[in-house]
């Protein structure tokens, strides 16, 4: 084990995937080598946890054989100088010198962020062992950071080889190597950068957590960027070093004894949903009900995504924030809709009848609507990135709501597509995300287009092609395949959701197809606006007026170029 240093090792030991590693370190050309001696940046997030410091709790897994079977071994090779055997064997039980094969290890790594004077300017730091021939000027002359700043930021330390010590971020460059120490694996040092929230309720003015500016309270919290900074999206996929905070303001701070009394302490019986970011709980707060949407520390960008949309921007046609809590764990704690939402409606789930033709219309003009004013109506522009018919919701009047923005992306008016990681759903991606990671709002019409393939047949964005599940078929070209047909009709019939009997207008169910297969066309350039679908869909849904094929582009040429598609 201990000539191991590749990073598949790495990602194993700090719970991390290669992808984050890499993106941490421009330097490595080859994952499957880390050149001893050299310095790995591994980014983790930090809290309170229960305890009276910030820290992090890593999980090490002893194996077989007598090496990592130590606590010595574990703090000082595996986790060189993050972590103590003091600390091992404060949040331990086993026998330090013989621990059996099979257990796990709590390792505690202390992410305090020093002088409280000092730290409170700073969002993003790094906890920094000090390896064997370094001192403050060297620390200093590595980081960039100056001596007298170093000093202040960790009173008392004498800068030696046992030291741990806390680097502030402001100041690192994109190529800086500086970082935390936590370990040597045959001779590799490993740096981690801590993603950490100070959120201390009592101290918020001495620790700097929420401050208050003109009547808005400020939540400063860290970014994973290593001083990789990009003016488009300031906070959401990582927020810079130094990061100034998002304005909160008017959301709720709850404490955690108010959210765990609500769930019951987060029984069973509160949990109404779990999705990829955490596990929602009901409960009523202060006299309103609520969904309480609980997150791992892990999860801080998406939570830091959700908090500054939703803090921002407020519409009927999107779930409403309530408050936030940022002890223990992530908290948001949003308005409560009771009716479920539209992929359960949809697919009859809990025993739910089917809902008209005339309501899956209403449904699509309030999500569309919805969309629209974080395209059109927010400066700078949000782009939710993971529009589906389960992040619809449906309240007790039929009327929809977009949620889930933990995925959004901002950009300023006019920046043209943005590169992005991949995130998403399957079957709602549209090629140009999919394949080279381009985010423009035309993301969503894609995916907006296949939930309108749903809300006419009720099946999955992916179906399943025959009766033995081994081929699958996409939403869009199900649809496709009917509409290139000379008399659509019939296809469209046989695609109809059953469950609406022959109770629905089929030039009805014509024009939403037409519709989404604009939305989804290949070139995202002609797909239409989120504001010529509202258009569109305001026009079907009254009783007095129609609107031919084109009335949804922007010009007839585009009509008559999808009419031919």
């Amino acid at each position: 084990m201990l000539n191991q240093s590749d990073l598949t090792f790495l990602s194993k030991i700090f719970s991390t995937t290669i992808p984050q590693i890499l993106s941490y370190n421009p330097q490595i050309t080859n994952q499957d080598i880390v050149a001893a001696g050299s310095r790995t940046n591994v980014p983790f997030s930090c809290a309170c946890n229960d305890q009276d410091f910030l820290n992090h709790r890593f999980v090490y897994n002893v194996s077989s054989g007598p090496s990592g079977n130590t606590y010595s071994l574990i703090a000082e090779t595996y986790f060189s100088g993050l972590t103590t055997v003091d600390m091992l064997r404060k949040f331990n039980s086993y026998n330090e010198l013989s621990i059996p094969s099979g257990s796990q290890v709590n390792v505690i790594v202390n992410c305090s962020c020093g002088n409280s004077h000092v730290s409170k300017d700073y969002g993003l730091f790094i906890t920094y062992p000090i390896g064997i021939g370094e001192n403050l000027s060297t620390i200093a002359n590595e980081t960039g950071i100056n001596e007298n700043l170093l000093r202040g930021y960790n009173p008392g330390s004498n800068f030696l080889n046992t030291d741990l010590v806390f680097v502030p971020g402001r100041g690192l460059s994109g190529s800086a190597t500086a970082g935390v120490s936590v370990g040597a694996v045959a001779g590799v040092f490993l740096f981690a950068i801590c993603l950490y929230f100070v959120f201390n309720k009592r101290k918020r003015v001495a620790e700097g957590s929420l401050l208050h500016e003109n009547g808005s309270e400020r939540v400063h919290g860290a970014g994973s960027n290593l001083g990789r900074t990009t003016n488009s999206d300031p906070l959401i996929g990582g927020a810079p070093p130094g990061v100034t905070g998002i304005t909160v303001d008017k959301s709720v701070e709850f404490t955690y004894e108010e959210l765990a009394n609500a769930t019951d302490n987060f029984s069973t019986a509160s949990k109404i949903g779990h999705g990829g970011f955490g596990t929602v709980y009901y409960g009523e707060l202060r006299g309103e009900k609520a969904a309480i949407k609980k997150m791992d520390m892990q999860a801080s960008k998406e939570f830091l995504a959700e908090l500054k949309v939703l803090t921002h921007v407020h519409h009927l046609n999107l779930v409403r924030l309530i408050g936030y809590c940022v002890e223990g764990s992530l908290f948001l704690v949003y308005e409560f809709i009771g009716n479920g939402n539209l992929s359960q409606h949809l697919r009859g789930s809990s025993g739910r009848s089917p809902i008209s033709w005339a309501t899956r219309v209403q449904i699509a003009l309030d999500s569309a609507r919805g969309l629209e004013y974080i395209h059109e109506h927010t400066v700078p522009m949000y782009i939710h990135r993971d529009i589906k018919s389960p992040n619809i919701l449906i309240d007790e009047n039929f009327r929809a709501k977009v949620a889930d923005f933990g995925l959004t992306k901002l950009t300023e008016v006019g920046s043209g597509s943005l590169q992005s990681r991949l995130v998403g759903t399957f079957g709602y991606m549209p090629p140009e995300y999919a394949q080279y990671g381009e985010v423009s709002p035309k993301v969503d019409v894609f995916a907006f287009g296949v939930v309108l393939f749903e809300l006419i047949s009720a099946k999955e964005a992916i179906v399943k092609a025959n009766e033995f599940g081994n081929e699958s078929q996409g939403l869009v070209g199900l649809f496709d395949e009917v509409l290139n047909l000379p008399d659509q009709s019939e296809g469209l019939r046989q695609l109809v959701d059953p469950r609406l009997g022959n109770d629905y207008p089929l030039e009805s169910i014509r024009k939403v197809a037409l519709l989404a297969r604009a939305c989804t066309h290949e070139n995202s350039h002609l797909r239409p606006s989120m504001r010529s679908i509202v258009v569109a869909l305001m026009t079907l849904s009254s009783s007095t007026e129609d609107w031919d094929v084109g009335s949804f582009y922007e010009n007839q040429d585009l009509a008559q170029l999808m009419s031919g598609r």
